[in-house]
């Protein structure tokens, strides 16, 4: 058991992130599924689509698969063996699209990945962080896009901030949702108190 652990950082967490074009889309959970038609085809293959369970993994996979796409699913309900060719197929360009929970978000290793799509926001700026940086590497410019509704309140106060530190464009709806403008668990200032006994 570690008694006193440390988290150390060197650098800035985000400064990576430069070469990453990070658009967010606002939108609605009823059209998440044409927004994502339409930004799948902003770039060529090969694009990674995170999604936060493992069912929607499957079922998001199978829709577009139909859409014309070649597609690998990858989350922890499968088994290892399956895992691995999922990501051989998607890393030698046999599948055009890989559609992941967060277990590829984290030391996911990819050459060339053009593409990240956050069709399901993360739970928090961290995981968004590793996300969109399996794309822009090496030098390399990517893309990546969130597809975000007015039920991602949980990420909008430090998504807003991570665009404006990196130079990127805040849409209106985030700009000027109330989520977005107080740390979550904190109150605004001018906000009534009301104890009810």
């Amino acid at each position: 058991y570690l008694r006193c652990p440390a988290y150390i950082s060197i650098g800035d967490p985000g400064a990576g992130k430069k070469d990453i074009e990070q658009r967010v889309l606002w939108t609605s959970e009823g059209n998440k599924r044409k927004q994502l038609k339409e930004v799948l085809q902003y770039t060529e293959p090969p694009i990674i689509v995170f999604v936060n369970v493992k069912k929607a993994a499957d079922v998001l996979g199978k829709w577009i698969e139909g859409e014309g796409y070649s597609v690998s699913v990858l989350h922890g309900g499968k088994h290892q063996d399956a895992r691995e060719q999922n990501m051989e197929n998607f890393r030698a360009g046999y599948t055009d699209v890989l559609v992941a929970t967060d277990v590829a978000g984290r030391g996911l290793d990819i050459d060339d990945v053009q593409h990240v799509v956050n069709f399901d926001m993360p739970k928090n700026i961290e995981d968004y962080t590793h996300r969109i940086g399996r794309t822009g590497r090496a030098g390399k410019k990517g893309l990546a896009t969130s597809l975000l509704t007015k039920d991602d309140e949980h990420i909008m106060y430090d998504l807003k901030n991570f665009l404006e530190q990196n130079g990127q464009i805040v849409p209106q709806e985030l700009q000027h949702a109330q989520a977005a403008k107080f740390k979550p668990g904190t109150l605004n200032k001018g906000q009534d108190v009301v104890f009810v006994q």
